[in-house]
């Protein structure tokens, strides 16, 4: 049984199908899923989706992509969404410079402002960050004493060497359906070096679908694809990984009560 520590069951293609997709978590191997907000109306909806059905967490928080949205008042939306009992994190938030769809200081800004939120919640804080790993250090390395609940690097997609960099931070991360993917070699190397007991697995479903249903909408329920190819890079039993992954996630979502 795994837990996916990030989905999107509030996306419009898969809230449609959220009842059929948490009905089968017992058939697919789940116990449980985080559903992860990204803007405002997403974090509403992974609230309201949380108290709706057994064994699905939310997080709430304002994407970097969409961070030039985000109003004073948003922040105290947050910190009320925040106090249901089944908001484990906040996030997703970070930096990302791939597609710059907000400005790159109002993504700083935003960001730091968040950490400091989850900060004064003693909630966990779950990042995204593509192609600003460095700016996301240096803004770590000035709130360092703010990360007392725990950093994770959602679907990560740094190097090796950065995850040295990222473990002065005591941070865990997560990998998802990019590690089955033919140039995974990236990937796969910094796998290798995280270590075992600060490694979380996901499907960031619908996106990131891992083979051979790429090209397809992802569901949780290939996170069994994501177990199999982590087990095999790190020649370790599947069980055993899929245990530890668990044990890891509970640790690190400590809000976070299965009701099994």
């Amino acid at each position: 049984m795994l837990i996916d520590s990030h989905v999107h069951l509030n996306d419009s293609d898969l809230a449609p199908l959220a009842d059929r997709i948490v009905g089968d978590f017992a058939t697919d191997g789940l116990l449980a899923v985080v559903n992860v907000g990204y803007d405002m109306p997403s974090s509403l909806l992974a609230v309201e989706q949380a108290g709706r059905y057994k064994n699905v967490f939310a997080a709430v928080g304002m994407h970097p992509h969409d961070s030039k949205l985000m109003k004073d008042t948003d922040y105290g939306t947050l910190c009320n969404l925040a106090e249901h009992d089944k908001v484990v994190a906040i996030g997703e938030i970070g930096l990302d410079y791939h597609y710059d769809l907000s400005p790159r200081e109002t993504q700083k800004q935003v960001f730091e402002r968040q950490l400091i939120l989850a900060d004064e919640l003693k909630l966990p804080v779950i990042l995204h960050v593509r192609e600003a790993y460095e700016d996301t250090r240096e803004i770590l390395e000035r709130n360092k004493q703010r990360l007392t609940s725990g950093v994770l690097l959602h679907c990560y997609s740094g190097s090796a060497e950065m995850v040295k960099m990222f473990d002065k931070y005591d941070c865990y991360y997560a990998f998802g359906g990019a590690i089955t993917f033919k140039n995974a070699k990236h990937n796969l190397e910094a796998l290798k070096t995280v270590r075992r007991d600060r490694l979380l697995l996901e499907t960031d479903c619908p996106y990131m679908t891992p083979v051979p249903f790429r090209g397809q909408m992802n569901e949780p329920k290939y996170i069994n694809l994501v177990l199999e190819k982590a087990a095999e890079i790190l020649e370790t039993d599947k069980e055993e990984l899929a245990k530890t992954t668990v044990k890891n996630t509970l640790e690190f979502f400590k809000k976070m009560i299965l009701d099994r």
